[in-house]
């Protein structure tokens, strides 16, 4: 099956960057683009994201073999409902979203006739909006792909070879594994960014001024994921509540256990944990999924 023509149907950080690297990258490709906000619509044919930016979601499908859904999972019916009309019956419907259970019921249940294999490529920043997209934001990250057992093996092979050639590396897991391991890796990690720097907002003894000012490494880099966009993650959390609830408990238990051994003076329970945690930390650099320079990278 080939690969013509791509829809992308949410114009923010992920589906600004799909547009830009498939111009890049695959440069006969067709791009259509559609956001249901007009601002963001304007923007992006302002940045000309696209070959086209419709401005109705089932026109913006008509010819595509691929249509992305790059919405919050929240939107993920409306906007399967919202391209139905327009879809040619032999189209690829894909998503991006973090949260694969749900998605794939919710675009199962709106388009029953169509092929559909949720995807997700673990990739991003902390920014938003059409501007903050970038071309090379896959390359050498990870795509997971979760297809049903129903889905046709050409079309998830198209799909497949569609993300290797944004420069991302593909697996196939399904969907619920995606859950459990989305919220060890992202989930639980962004759900504590967010307490800390409320917790940290919150202190009667320590003024938000001084927060700010202040701000060393640790909570400098927590504030960073916490910055990401709140509507994206309330759904994000709401969607893969089970997997998110399982791994927030085992996380409570393991504070727990440290909590006990710091008021004990438990010395050797803390740096057991500790040189085990920084192994994963190096082994994560070693994999090439983060930048080993001092400080994260960062220029100073």
């Amino acid at each position: 099956m080939t690969i013509a023509h791509v829809t992308v149907v949410g114009l923010g950080l992920i589906g600004s960057s799909i547009a830009r690297a498939v111009k890049a990258r695959m440069p006969s490709v067709v791009v259509t683009g559609h956001d249901a906000s007009p601002d963001v619509r304007q923007q992006a044919r302002d940045l000309r994201l696209c070959d086209t930016i419709a401005d109705d979601a089932a026109a913006a499908v008509a010819g595509a073999d691929l249509v992305i859904l790059a919405v919050p999972v929240g939107r993920m019916a409306d906007a399967a409902n919202a391209i139905a009309p327009g879809l040619k019956a032999d189209a690829i419907i894909s998503d991006v979203g973090s949260s694969k259970s749900s998605v794939a019921d919710a675009l199962a249940k709106a388009l029953p006739d169509h092929v559909v294999i949720p995807a997700h490529p673990v990739a991003g920043t902390e920014n938003s909006g059409p501007a903050a997209g970038f071309a090379t934001l896959f390359e050498g990250r990870w795509c997971i792909v979760t297809p049903g057992v129903e889905a046709p093996e050409d079309a998830v092979a198209a799909l497949t070879g569609f993300w290797e050639a944004l420069g991302a590396k593909v697996d196939l897991m399904d969907a619920a594994h995606h859950d459990m391991v989305l919220a060890v890796t992202s989930h639980l990690p962004h759900l504590i960014a967010y307490t800390i720097v409320g917790t940290a907002s919150e202190l009667e003894e320590v003024t938000e001024s001084e927060v700010i000012k202040y701000s060393a490494g640790g909570f400098r880099d927590f504030t960073r994921i916490a910055a990401s966009d709140p509507v994206m993650w309330r759904d994000v959390f709401l969607a893969n509540r089970d997997a998110v609830l399982a791994t927030l408990q085992r996380f409570n238990e393991d504070l727990t256990v440290l909590q006990q051994a710091i008021r004990r003076g438990d010395a050797d329970k803390l740096e057991d944990w500790f040189t085990r945690t920084r192994a994963i930390r190096r082994s994560i650099i070693a994999e090439g999924q983060d930048d080993p320079a001092p400080d994260f990278g960062r220029k100073h």
